[in-house]
């Protein structure tokens, strides 16, 4: 799997990130860190506890993160996840609740994708091959993180 084919299965705009970034191995090292980011677990568990103005805080979070990496596919369900916590109310509005799955199903194919990415990378050395990839395997099959 290639970088490009790892932005194409996560749905992102390689071009623009190169953009910013001539350097693959930029791209890789920040790619990686955001596995690493707590900003998903944070608004997980905000969500999931019903607690709007931590959720609206790790949703604002992810979607500058998203925005950065240009992982448009996640940066736009969380941005309308963002939009729909930012009133202040009491609990997560209802519709809010209703972009969660989505937003959940968006980051577990752009983990995915990178894990995959890296996963050939270590694989086969310090550049991925350009071959198929891991990401065209049932889905179904694996397990969510993050």
């Amino acid at each position: 799997m290639t970088i490009q084919e790892c932005y194409q299965h996560l749905g992102g705009d390689y071009a623009k990130m190169e953009q910013r970034l001539s350097s693959v191995r930029l791209i890789e090292k920040f790619i990686a860190k955001f596995l690493d980011d707590g900003s998903y677990a944070a608004l997980r568990t905000a969500m999931e506890e019903g607690d709007r103005l931590s959720a609206f805080r790790a949703a604002h979070t992810l979607k500058g993160v998203c925005g950065n990496l240009c992982f448009d596919r996640l940066l736009i369900s969380v941005t309308q996840l963002t939009e729909h916590l930012r009133p202040e109310c009491e609990a997560i509005p209802a519709q809010a609740a209703a972009l969660w799955p989505q937003v959940q199903q968006d980051y577990a194919q752009t983990a995915l994708a990178i894990h995959d990415y890296l996963n050939a990378v270590q694989q086969h050395g310090t550049t991925a091959p350009h071959t198929s990839s891991a990401c065209d395997a049932d889905p179904v099959s694996r397990t969510e993180e993050g």
